[in-house]
């Protein structure tokens, strides 16, 4: 979906259908009352506005893995206020198959150091108001995981 209860955006197949869930991990990084947000380059969000994040590699906690890609995918680094929610993000073919399955377990952060860079992963970067997002098309449930990020940025007493 895009937005506010926006459009089912349907994917096509490739491959085939997926064993299990894959195990991702997303950070919503504040610095100044502004969120860090990237457009993807690859489906199923091609163009669309998300948090930097990506699949948890073995042997990595959620943490490290969320940590991980925001360095990988924008350069940036941050240090984790707490535990935001989980996001489930799935698609289906035509015959009503699955063509994929992700749960990523989304966190709150804090900016420390690096200016977001676009790359393979981000084909846009940004500092957004969380709570303002206006007609940008984005990830299915982004306002609702960043006004969650937000309380809870506030509830740790961080005002980044």
């Amino acid at each position: 979906m895009s937005g506010e209860g926006g459009q089912v955006i349907r994917f096509p197949a490739t491959g085939k259908a997926p064993a299990r869930p894959v195990l991702a991990a997303s950070v919503a990084v504040f610095r100044e009352g502004k969120v860090l947000l990237a457009t993807r380059t690859k489906p199923p969000a091609d163009q669309l506005w998300s948090l930097p994040g990506g699949k948890v590699e073995a042997g990595e906690t959620l943490e490290q893995a969320a940590l991980r890609e925001l360095e990988e995918e924008v350069g940036v680094s941050a240090r984790i206020v707490g535990f935001n929610r989980h996001v489930e993000i799935f698609g289906r073919n035509a015959a009503g198959e699955v063509t994929h399955h992700f749960v990523v377990a989304s966190f709150v952060g804090t900016w420390l150091s690096g200016e977001p860079q676009t790359g393979p992963e981000a084909g846009a970067v940004m500092w957004a108001d969380p709570l303002k997002l206006g007609g940008l098309a984005t990830t299915r449930e982004l306002s609702d995981v960043l006004r969650r990020a937000r309380s809870i940025l506030g509830e740790a007493g961080d005002g980044a």
